[in-house]
């Protein structure tokens, strides 16, 4: 028998006691003439037990133990006959292995080195899933407050929470953020955070500075409006400073902080998030994610980073949206907010932050699509609002409350002139053309 064919390595799945392993969903790509079968034995193998060489050393019973078994492998389309066979063209497969969670225990970067290591090196290999057991989820706390804890939090029961950045993005000093802060919050914005483009405490705008300025100015605007506002500073900078930041900017009165996660790594957040000294919510901003993700056949997919923020503590996350700034698949952002929103163990949701280009003429799209159990977060399209931040807004307050009320968005705007004039800058979506406003998808 060819030792790659050994059933050892491919038990059914009804074979293992899955409570044991983590399982990795893979797509893979190969010549028409292949053998998945001999392949899919030595991925396995080369990420754990073994390498691409037999070695003495991996005896029977280290195998037994610690090598990943392969429990699926589906040709896609599903061939059965070598006459069916295409002619020079790859052929694609979904690879379902489980690896013995005792290999990297609740070690986040070794789970990652184990189901996603030197493979991630070979072309056409893309993560799809990982598919975690009780055993292993009980090792991990996930978010201080998720959904329901920021709803209680915010005093917001069922709307959707509306987000602004200010923007822009970075290079302005507290002051100057702070009278941006002032004007959005007092429009109406439940939550303003750093942009992802200013962390830390760069010299123009020092860290407990910024906090403190932007603070001030919710305490004003909240008295205006009788709502609290949430402020997340973002956090965000080299490991050894990271924590400090955090304890920094809530001594300072920070709310709420941010970290970039895909710079700061998930075990990062996870540190961050199961501090019992860091006692606020905790908003995962995904740039440089797109590095890992959006490659079609390489890398991982959205869905696995979004479930490794869950587990690593993350209470909103962001979600880019579709046809806008770049326009994401619709079924990517439904399956994101799904991955954030669905049972998990006892691990709680995380909000999913909807952003990338969002305007109020997207308000209907995006609650109609997932309900109101969102955060509807913007950018340039309260600050770049003709009328000003305040009224960008209150535009898009105007946008959720008529949607909510189940009024069209046009009707709602003749006797409303913030959403009306961010209406006739920017459209609605799925009524006029919203390709046309973002530069980067052109």
């Amino acid at each position: 028998m060819k030792e790659l064919y050994h059933p050892s390595l491919f038990p059914l799945s009804e074979g293992i006691n899955s409570e044991d392993y983590v399982v990795a969903t893979y797509m893979v790509a190969g010549g028409a003439q292949a053998d998945i079968v001999a392949k899919s034995a030595a991925l396995a193998i080369e990420q754990s037990s073994g390498s691409w060489y037999a070695i003495p050393g991996e005896t029977a019973e280290i195998r037994a133990r610690s090598a990943a078994k392969v429990i699926g492998i589906y040709s896609v389309p599903n061939y059965e006959l070598i006459a069916q066979l295409p002619k020079d063209q790859p052929r694609y497969y979904v690879l379902r292995v489980a690896f013995p969670w005792i290999n990297f225990y609740d070690n986040i970067p070794l789970m990652l080195s184990s189901v996603i290591g030197n493979i991630a090196s070979m072309p056409n290999l893309k993560l799809l899933d990982l598919e975690f057991p009780e055993s292993y989820l009980l090792q991990f706390k996930g978010p201080k407050f998720g959904i329901d804890g920021l709803r209680k939090l915010m005093n917001i029961p069922e709307r959707p929470i509306l987000n602004n950045m200010i923007k822009p993005c970075t290079g302005i000093t507290p002051s100057e953020g702070a009278e941006l802060f002032y004007n959005a919050s007092v429009g109406g914005v439940d939550w303003i955070k750093d942009d992802e483009l200013i962390a830390g405490s760069p010299a123009f705008s020092p860290l407990e500075k910024r906090v403190k300025a932007y603070m001030e100015a919710a305490k004003r605007a909240d008295v205006e409006k009788g709502e609290m506002t949430l402020f997340t500073a973002n956090v965000t900078d080299e490991i050894v400073r990271l924590r400090d930041n955090a304890y920094r900017a809530i001594e300072a009165g920070a709310n709420a902080i941010m970290v970039n996660v895909f710079g700061i790594g998930f075990s990062a957040l996870r540190m961050l998030a199961e501090d019992p000294n860091i006692n606020v919510p905790i908003c995962v901003h995904t740039c440089y994610g797109g590095a890992q993700t959006v490659a079609p056949n390489q890398g991982m997919s959205t869905e696995v980073a979004q479930k490794l923020i869950r587990l690593c503590g993350g209470d909103m996350s962001l979600n880019v949206a579709p046809s806008a700034k770049f326009n994401a698949l619709q079924e990517k952002f439904v399956r994101t907010w799904q991955i954030g929103y669905s049972q998990m163990s006892h691990i709680k949701q995380t909000f999913n932050l909807v952003g990338g280009g969002v305007t109020p003429g997207m308000v209907p799209y995006l609650m109609n699509t997932l309900g109101n159990d969102i955060i509807i977060g913007v950018g340039a399209g309260i600050h770049g609002h003709s009328m000003g931040p305040k009224a960008g807004a209150t535009a898009f307050r105007q946008s959720i409350d008529a949607t909510m009320k189940g009024i069209d968005l046009t009707e709602a705007a003749k006797t409303q002139p913030e959403l009306a004039a961010a209406i006739k800058t920017w459209g609605i979506y799925g009524v006029d053309d919203y390709d046309k406003l973002y530069d980067l998808e052109s």
